[in-house]
């Protein structure tokens, strides 16, 4: 009787446990087939087209080597835009396709900029770095070139954060603008003009503002005579959205000087580069005298590094601060005037046009900026900012001419936003407590860095304020230059810095007259 009762017992317990596992075949069947359709079903290309409607996207992915190849392989958009499955596709897929839908049902197209989303440090966020090495699992083929293995070495040893893209931004979608990362040896090659140059330089004879004419060139630009005197330095502790190191405020006195009406364009920079650049020299040399030759020169730079938008008047990109040092050097020699960049306190004197406010014009830092969530769903108030600074609102993510946007007080144009400027004065962050100078100040004596002001076409309306503050960053804006040792003339990593000029009054004459 026991017996039967437990054979009983065993056999209900077998039939529970053959109905659970046939119960969850059946469930795991009704979810799973559902889901592999589903995930397949939406991570076609054609899908992706749905909400991602930009003509260019489909037709630079058309044209670009993930599509157009010898081979006859296509990379699909999630390749690249997810991650490898298992390594949280799913849940990376419904984050991207809820803010896809959500941009689709909510924003106008017509209204984002494109090129904003194709700058490295967003394309960054758009493309899965283990996508890349998913597919591309051997660094160094035979076919790679000694440059591309010098790169492939410097990505997986760098311990600086170096990504493919870095050197492969456009690899996906194609750009016919964009800068190639190859030796531009054609870079700089005189063009020949039928105008007669100019013979002279422009003659002072007084403290007022005045055309330089580049000796040997049809290249002019204009100087605007600053007068000097007393101003406040930096930003109050009650100015929105500063940082530390803007303060604490000093009162600075400063003598009279010029400074350029504009960032140097490229028409002058390039007058420099074609007058001293050589072939021949060899990279890591530095200037020793203020006598500016051949060796002294910038070589040629690796790409496009005016990036596809354009040289002229354009401000001139993406040379070092050693560049923009020697630059002055040679103007000053060719002129026979003492050119230099701005000290950090003549910068800012000059930014600011005789204001206090936090720009030169009236405006509140937190009704201009973009950052935050709040900031993301309400569009700031941009009319008069817009009006008077290139920056990453207006500006269509590049540089725009100076006459883009009007002047500040002082005449000058762009001293915030298009491109950031280099100064002359190595950075400190607590110099301003430190310094007791008070007359044309200087920053320190050494560093590693120097300082950069004004902001750029990249920057947020908090970070063109003419009291914030910048610095260089040579290591990381040097990362994908494929050169040993590194340009000391180029940035490979950096497209939105530039410079102005300043020229000093030639106190030793007894005189105004800098010649």
């Amino acid at each position: 009787m026991i017996f039967h009762k437990n054979r009983q017992k065993a056999s209900v317990g077998r039939r529970t446990k053959v109905w659970f596992f046939i119960s969850g075949l059946v469930v795991f069947a009704l979810l799973i087939i559902p889901y592999r359709f589903l995930m397949k079903t939406t991570s076609t290309d054609r899908f992706c087209m749905i909400c991602h409607v930009h003509p260019h996207a489909d037709q630079s992915w058309k044209l670009s080597t993930h599509h157009n190849n010898s081979s006859g392989t296509i990379v699909h958009c999630v390749q690249c835009h997810l991650p490898p499955e298992g390594e949280g596709y799913f849940f990376a897929k419904a984050r991207t396709g809820l803010k896809d839908l959500y941009g689709y049902l909510f924003k106008d197209t017509a209204e984002i900029d494109w090129g904003k989303k194709k700058l490295l440090e967003n394309a960054k966020k758009l493309v899965y770095e283990n996508s890349c090495t998913e597919c591309h699992e051997n660094l160094f083929p035979l076919t790679l070139s000694v440059n591309g293995g010098n790169a492939h070495l410097l990505y997986t040893t760098s311990k600086e954060p170096v990504s493919c893209l870095n050197c492969h931004l456009n690899v996906g979608h194609y750009d016919k603008n964009a800068a190639l990362h190859a030796h531009d040896s054609s870079f700089g090659v005189t063009v020949t003009s039928t105008e007669p140059p100019f013979a002279e330089p422009a003659k002072v004879t007084g403290f007022n503002n005045f055309t330089e004419m580049i000796p040997g060139t049809r290249v002019s630009f204009n100087m605007i005579a600053l007068p000097g005197g007393t101003f406040n330095m930096g930003s109050p502790d009650d100015e929105p959205l500063r940082d530390p190191d803007e303060g604490p405020v000093r009162k600075v006195t400063l003598s009279p000087f010029w400074i350029a009406e504009t960032e140097v364009t490229w028409d002058e920079y390039m007058a420099f580069f074609r007058a001293t650049s050589s072939q021949g020299r060899t990279e890591g040399q530095v200037v020793t005298t203020q006598k500016t030759d051949a060796i002294s020169g910038a070589t040629p730079p690796w790409g496009a590094p005016d990036q596809g938008w354009g040289k002229g008047s354009r401000p001139a990109i993406t040379m070092s601060w050693h560049a923009a040092s020697v630059y002055c050097q040679w103007l000053s020699q060719v002129t026979g005037k003492k050119y230099r960049l701005p000290t950090e306190a003549e910068w800012e004197f000059a930014c600011r046009g005789g204001t206090e406010t936090p720009y030169f014009f009236e405006g509140d830092p937190k009704k201009y900026t973009s950052e935050g969530f709040l900031k993301r769903l309400i569009k700031p108030d941009t009319a008069n900012i817009a009006s008077r600074v290139v920056y990453s609102v207006n500006s269509a993510s590049k540089t725009e001419e100076p006459s883009f946007v009007l002047p500040n007080p002082f005449g000058l144009k762009n001293m915030s936003g298009n491109v950031a400027e280099f100064c002359l004065d190595f950075y400190s962050p607590d110099f301003y407590i430190a310094d007791s100078t008070r007359v044309d100040p200087r920053g320190p004596l050494k560093g590693q860095e120097h300082v950069i002001r004004g902001g750029s076409f990249k920057s947020d309306a908090k970070d063109v304020r003419s009291a914030a503050r910048d610095f260089t960053k040579t290591k990381a804006w040097l990362v994908t230059d494929p050169q040993m040792p590194k340009s000391i003339w180029w940035y490979s990593d950096c497209i939105d810095v530039g410079f102005r000029v300043v020229c000093e009054i030639d106190t030793t004459a007894g005189k105004t007259d800098t010649r």
